[in-house]
């Protein structure tokens, strides 16, 4: 990893001080080209009752890696990402554990940009693909 992307994980995790992401212990571990990669771990924390990850937690995840995935790639100095829709399908459970979700640009209009989360176990096993719909709006 270089000196540049080292740069911009350390910004995107100082960002999450004191929120929702932190909350999760979301921790964004690579950047390249046209992807983010954030880790966040498996406890009971984030479990549903029956002790599996929960997948609102895995969708807050994958929502939280492609908003902050839109605001790094996009101009936003001028500009709030929001996400509009989150389709998640969950195809694995998991218990504990860290699972990673990355970010990858499916389309980067100035308005409007769609990403594609897969998030996978330690393994690669996919636990979830997702979809967001994210839309730049102006800074009041």
């Amino acid at each position: 990893m270089n000196e540049f992307q080292e740069k911009i994980l350390k910004i995107c995790n100082e960002s999450t001080k004191n929120t929702f992401m932190e909350t999760l212990g979301i921790e964004y571990v690579d950047v390249g080209e046209n992807y983010l990669t954030a880790k966040m771990p498996v406890t009971p924390a984030v479990h549903q009752p029956d002790g599996v990850l929960h997948g609102g937690a895995t969708a807050a995840l994958a929502e939280s890696v492609g908003s902050v995935a839109a605001h790094i790639f996009l101009n936003t100095k001028d500009a709030m990402i929001r996400g509009t829709q989150i389709t998640a399908n969950h195809v694995g459970g998991i218990r504990d554990g860290v699972i990673y979700a990355t970010a990858t640009a499916i389309h980067m209009g100035r308005t409007t940009q769609l990403w594609d989360v897969k998030v996978v176990d330690s393994d690669g096993k996919l636990i979830s693909s997702c979809r967001l719909s994210t839309i730049a709006l102006p800074k009041k």
